[in-house]
């Protein structure tokens, strides 16, 4: 017996002593034994021919993909009785993988993977993995494209594999967001593109060490590159980046997205940027959210915009010091005929600013998704540029959120949402006239047939808006209306909360709905609680519902947590 525990303690210390493998790890050894030769015992495929379903390793061993499906399929029987075995591939590669859960919660490994597309993003991958995926793109020549972002361990890494991609030269896409990326790997992957010509997509967007040597790659790239799509956002891009940036210009007339959002650097370069932009007459979407721009910056980019006719998006938002400068700046805005989206949020627009914008904006035909929040002066403003609203009819999502509207122009709003049927999207948070006058808007609410998220946060709301809002859905209005944010609103009184709770059932398919109350600010829900949970057990779609603040006694909390088992629902409760 003493014997016996001495041999299970070596045992058990043998095993402290094994270091342990990533999930990813267990999938390259098991895709290695089954290219083991045929003499070996045979492994246990099942778990690990899910996952690369679709990718052609057999020719690494002279046969073709029907062959090696019907040794499969000979061997279906033999799988068949192995799986009953105390501990299959699929349990083993079930157990690691649940172990390995990804920030966000989802399990590595859980993507559909086939011949064209190796999706290992966010699997906190090792450097191991790194390489060990590296060696295996020989067998993968039809791959189009990889995705490794949120694997902050692939940086100092990408040597291994940019060193492999000539094996993948029909390479389209390559994604790299939140790598952790170091100079040495950016200047591996400038090396690298003569291998993939045919790239169409590279994002290497959360980098920060990025910032100061985007050199070391835009002066790898050769005239006629076909990259499309180039995002780098939140990569402490540097001025001297951007002068790097528009030199590669010239070389890439294919493409079509550029995002160097969250560089609040670039903006120092952005004239430079701006002026070879005409050597890019294709881009369809331009992100400089929060990118340091200045007046001349605009100024620069008005001139810019004459050249970009096929323009769908353009995001200048969160560039506070480019305020004032609209009214010199907008003299090739208009001409964007094919403009789809447009970001002004957080610009600091002056008065002055609003009246260009008011004879601009309207003439945008194609508009349909229009941001002016943060912009105090778009409610305080004498031109009517909320009332001419009306003349953009494919409009679907306006976001006029803390604007300081007041009663005038909330009505030259409501007027113009006459003229919006297409609206699927309204957000009027933070613009207290709202309270007490949503009455105003009943008209353009019973027209808006599509609209399926209504912001109505901190807007001063009266017991009398929200019975209004559930008879209007009372009578098949809002029938769409998904999204619903009353968040705020503390003026609204219990009675008022307990009329609204009796008509929630109206909302067929609303999947989210806040009611919290401001910070610092606490009541008692006990007189509408129960009627809000009779409710929900007839919202069939509700998946969350914000109440934060509101206080619950005991037995209201054991109500809510024990809400979802005994109703076979998932609704998370926000309290």
């Amino acid at each position: 017996m003493e014997e016996t525990d001495n041999i299970q303690s070596c045992q058990d210390k043998h095993e402290e002593d094994i270091p342990k493998s990533s999930p990813f790890d267990f999938v390259i050894k098991q895709f290695q034994g089954k290219r083991s030769s045929p003499g070996k015992s045979k492994g246990q495929p099942s778990a690990i021919k899910k996952f690369f379903r679709g990718f052609d390793f057999g020719k690494s061993e002279g046969k073709d993909r029907r062959e090696i499906e019907e040794t499969e399929i000979n061997n279906s029987g033999a799988d068949d009785q192995s799986e009953k075995q105390d501990f299959s591939v699929e349990d083993g590669l079930s157990h690691l993988i649940s172990e390995a859960e990804s920030p966000s919660g989802e399990q590595r490994f859980n993507q559909n993977p086939n011949s064209s597309n190796l999706d290992l993003n966010n699997c906190a991958l090792t450097a191991a993995d790194v390489s060990e995926m590296a060696s295996l793109l020989q067998f993968l020549p039809e791959l189009e494209e990889i995705s490794l972002s949120w694997n902050g361990f692939v940086g100092g890494t990408l040597k291994a594999l940019t060193v492999n991609l000539h094996h993948v030269n029909l390479l389209k896409v390559l994604r790299l967001n939140n790598c952790r990326l170091t100079a040495e790997d950016v200047t591996s992957l400038g090396e690298a593109f003569e291998l993939v010509p045919q790239l169409e997509e590279l994002d290497l967007s959360w980098n920060g060490n990025i910032g100061g040597k985007l050199s070391l790659l835009t002066k790898k790239l050769q005239k006629g590159c076909k990259i499309k799509l180039l995002k780098i956002t939140d990569c402490n891009l540097t001025a001297k980046d951007g002068e790097s940036l528009a030199e590669i210009l010239n070389v890439i007339p294919n493409l079509e997205v550029l995002d160097l959002s969250i560089n609040k650097h670039i903006g120092c370069s952005m004239k430079v940027i701006a002026q070879d932009l005409k050597n890019v007459p294709g881009l369809k979407e331009l992100n400089l959210h929060m990118c340091g721009l200045k007046q001349d910056s605009l100024q620069g980019l008005d001139t810019a915009l004459q050249h970009l006719a096929e323009l769908r998006k353009l995001d200048i938002s969160c560039n506070k010091e480019i305020g004032g400068g609209f009214k010199d700046s907008t003299a090739h805005l208009a001409s964007l005929k094919n403009l789809e989206v447009l970001d002004l949020h957080q610009c600091c627009v002056t008065e002055e600013d609003m009246t260009v914008l008011s004879q601009v904006i309207p003439l945008l035909s194609s508009l349909q998704e229009l941001n002016l929040s943060s912009n105090k002066n778009v409610g305080v403003s004498s031109d009517p540029l909320l009332g001419r609203l009306r003349f953009l009819p494919k409009l679907k999502s306006l976001s006029i959120s803390n604007c300081g509207l007041g009663q005038e122009s909330f009505s030259s709003l409501a007027e113009a949402a006459l003229h919006l049927p297409e609206l699927e999207i309204l957000d009027l948070s933070w613009n207290k006239c709202v309270g007490g006058n949503l009455k105003l808007l009943l008209g353009a609410l019973k027209l808006a047939t599509e609209i399926q998220v209504l912001r109505l946060s901190s807007c001063n709301l009266v017991a009398e808006d929200l019975a209004l809002l559930t008879l209007l859905t009372q009578d098949g209005h809002l029938a769409r209306l998904r999204k619903l944010d009353l968040s705020y609103n503390n003026n609204i009184s219990e009675e008022g909360w307990v009329v609204f709770c009796q008509g929630l059932t109206v909302f067929k398919e609303l999947s989210e709905l806040d009611v919290s109350l401001r910070p610092s600010s606490y009541r008692d829900c006990e007189m509408w609680f129960s009627e809000l949970l009779a409710a929900l057990t007839k919202l069939p779609a509700l998946a969350e519902l914000g109440m934060q603040r509101w206080i619950l006694s005991e037995s209201h909390r054991k109500q809510l947590e024990s809400f979802n088992q005994d109703n076979k629902r998932n609704i998370r409760f926000d309290c």
